[in-house]
């Protein structure tokens, strides 16, 4: 990966970025002196730290350490041994994304510890603080009287400073396909949503909320967090102590074992992350979870390319067709591939999917015994795969692969080589993974430590084979593909196939307002949007999509992943002027701006096009209609653009008329401005073509 600057690594004066306020307490600053990070040890040897922003407290005087097996808790009657700070500044390019160039710039403090008792162990905390938050983790040096640690609890500690209003979902070991809630602080109940019947499992052992979890305080400060960087570790929730207004770590564990991780001596912990923000739309725009983790290890990924693509899915959903053979319409033929390569080729989307293409699918849930269902190599009879695969190439359309494990990891494990050698020698570069249904080997679960190896080693073999992953199922995004950049895209939401069987209602129109500054400020989502057929009555009478099909093309925008579906239908498409916005959007990057947003009302994003002048706006709303007024000052000032807006009509409404659409063109210079109204459940589209 090309840098564009230099790296630049410099001890700073401690009266610069870091000052000692007295004996044991030391100060560290954002590179903009905005953020604030106090450590020190207590009384009792503990390691704590307040966090503040702009001299307003963000967090309380908060603890930190752990509890261990078989060991003493490793929290108390610490020395410190040294505290050294530095600050670091590079850019460095992204592959593929929302943006190019990402600047990482950071003030450091590296504090060791060692603990006074006869033990003598050691323990190193690592902070770093930019301008758009902060990132701590926890370092265990080589040393003696320490070489494996089975950890029973983390007790890295978040102590609020009023009683904030967050939007969560429940701190679910198994599944993040929970609706968001909106609630005080105080109010969290985690528990009560366990047992969801739309859910193929939950586990909600304690109050807790998963990450991203964010919040905004009563002075306007929002506040997200996150973890960065999950290697060989349990993933985090957060037990909330809503009288006490505090949140403790709170690691998934296994029923299989009596500890939350192991790991061998030395070792890092993922960092735990505070994303601060005075304005919604800030917190989407940081990269601060990129920026936690390590370089690109794959160095050269031209071999994939981001792309929008069609396929055999939404159809299932619809009951239109299935997955298996024996129903009698199974949806993965030959013949109806080849209709979607078609459509694809004429509408400037470059892959296609296909589902329930090998065999298994008779018995790949419901099953207690679901290990050797698939093997991810064998083709039902009525679907030719070299014969697809080629026919796409004729016509410039790659396939994407699908491999549902089931949630049968050991299955997968071993024929993973197979699976990806396979597709290596068809020349397919992706694949659409998932794990429905509860984890086999039974006692673990989707986001335990067993799991968070599975899935990235899962990432680091298909690199090898030249492969990228889009999970489904998945363990949170926490900024790996900054490492492994054929990690794509996942899941890890409520989707848009609730929609069309979820007995609830489906996703409410409150719900993508919501996701963009929670869920997706972990990273790409492949939400699988563009559906014009909202009501599907041909197919279901009490669903429909929550949103308006202006809504639907917005979301080619506000919601980032490097592959966009276009998830209809193909008879749905054709002949829908709306369509010409997803032959045109863009899929990669060069720069993103926010241009406004309240978390669960509005967001607005605009993106420009990698390697072409154009830019594309999405905009969405709530339950409630709203006008906004668009200035385009964003753009250069002596470019002229063609801009057709895809709006919702006058008469638009996500439930009584959502396909209304109203399609406009115009010039548009940096000094335009454009009154958009948006209809409940609403939101527009725009293309801005370069003259």
């Amino acid at each position: 990966m090309k840098l564009v600057k230099f790296s630049l690594i410099i001890v700073c004066f401690l009266a610069i970025s870091c000052s000692k306020k007295e004996e044991n307490q030391t100060i560290l600053s954002s590179p903009d002196s905005n953020i604030k990070v106090e450590f020190s040890l207590n009384l009792n040897g503990e390691p704590i730290y307040q966090v503040a922003y702009k001299n307003e407290e963000v967090i309380k005087t908060s603890t930190l350490g752990f509890d261990l097996k078989d060991a003493p808790s490793l929290k108390g009657n610490f020395e410190i041994i040294s505290a050294v700070p530095s600050s670091f500044n590079e850019t460095w390019e992204m592959p593929w994304g929302e943006q190019i160039e990402v600047v990482n710039n950071y003030n450091e403090l590296k504090v060791e510890l060692q603990e006074a008792s006869e033990l003598k162990r050691k323990l190193t905390i690592v902070f770093k603080v930019y301008n758009d938050g902060i990132g701590f983790r926890y370092e265990f040096p080589e040393q003696e009287n320490l070489k494996e640690v089975f950890i029973t609890d983390e007790n890295t500690q978040f102590n609020l400073t009023g009683d904030h209003k967050v939007w969560w979902i429940p701190g679910d070991w198994d599944i993040y396909e929970h609706l968001y809630n909106t609630t005080k602080f105080s109010e969290i109940d985690a528990k009560s949503k366990a047992g969801h019947k739309n859910l193929a499992q939950t586990s909600i052992p304690e109050n807790a909320v998963n990450t991203p979890v964010t919040m905004k305080t009563k002075s306007g400060l929002h506040l997200s967090f996150h973890e960065a960087s999950l290697v060989d570790y349990s993933g985090m929730t957060l037990k909330v102590d809503t009288n006490n207004l505090s949140m403790t770590s709170e690691l998934v564990g296994s029923d299989n074992t009596d500890y939350k991780v192991k790991r061998t001596v030395p070792f890092e912990t993922p960092w735990r992350t505070i994303q601060i923000s005075e304005k919604a739309g800030d917190l989407i725009a940081s990269k601060l979870i990129v920026n936690l983790n390590e370089p690109n290890k794959l160095e050269d990924i031209s071999w994939f390319k981001p792309t929008k693509y069609t396929g055999i899915w939404w159809e299932m959903h619809l009951g239109k067709s299935s997955w298996d053979m024996a129903s009698g319409k199974h949806g993965a033929t030959t013949e109806n591939a080849k209709a979607f390569i078609d459509f694809s080729a004429k509408n400037n989307i470059g892959a296609v999917l296909v589902e329930g293409w090998n065999t298994g699918w008779e018995h790949w849930i419901g099953f207690e015994d679901r290990e050797g269902v698939f093997d991810f190599v064998t083709p039902y009879s009525d679907y030719d795969l070299k014969e697809v695969v080629r026919y796409g190439k004729e016509k410039g359309v790659e396939i994407i692969m699908h491999h549902e494990t089931s949630a049968a990891t050991q299955t997968y494990e071993k024929q993973q080589d197979t699976a990806y050698a396979l597709m290596q020698s068809l020349g397919i570069h992706a694949v659409k993974t998932g794990y429905v249904g509860k984890i086999l080997p039974k006692g673990e679960y989707h986001h335990g430590q067993y799991m968070v190896n599975q899935y990235n080693n899962a990432v680091i073999k298909a690199a090898k084979y030249q492969v990228a992953i889009n999970a489904h199922e998945p363990i949170k995004a926490t900024g790996l593909r900054r490492t492994y950049p054929n990690t794509i895209s996942r899941e890890g939401l409520r989707g848009q196939e609730f929609n069309a069987w979820s007995s609830d209602g489906g996703n409410p129109p409150e719900h993508l307002p919501i996701v963009a500054f929670t869920r997706m400020l972990a990273g790409p989502i492949d939400y699988t949007p563009g559906i014009f057929d909202i009501k599907f009555d041909k197919w279901k009478k009490d669903n429909q999509v929550n949103t308006t099909i202006a809504q639907q093309l917005a979301l080619y925008v506000v919601i980032y992943s490097p592959v966009q579906m276009a998830a209809d239908l193909i008879e749905n498409y054709e002949g829908n002027p709306a369509l010409q916005f997803i032959k045109d959007v863009g899929v990669d990057w060069q720069q993103t701006k926010v241009l406004n947003g309240e978390i669960g009302d509005f967001v607005t994003i605009a993106r420009k096009e990698k390697n072409s002048e154009n830019w594309f706006i999405g905009g969405i709303t709530d339950e409630n209609e709203r006008e906004m007024e668009l200035a385009f000052d964003f753009l250069n000032a002596d470019d002229v653009y063609e801009a057709i807006i895809y709006e919702d009509a006058e008469d638009a409404d996500w439930d009584k008329n959502p396909t209304s659409l109203n399609i406009r063109k115009l010039e548009i210079t940096n000094t335009s401005k454009e009154l958009l109204k948006l209809a409940k459940g609403g939101g527009f589209a725009i293309s801005l073509i370069k003259k």
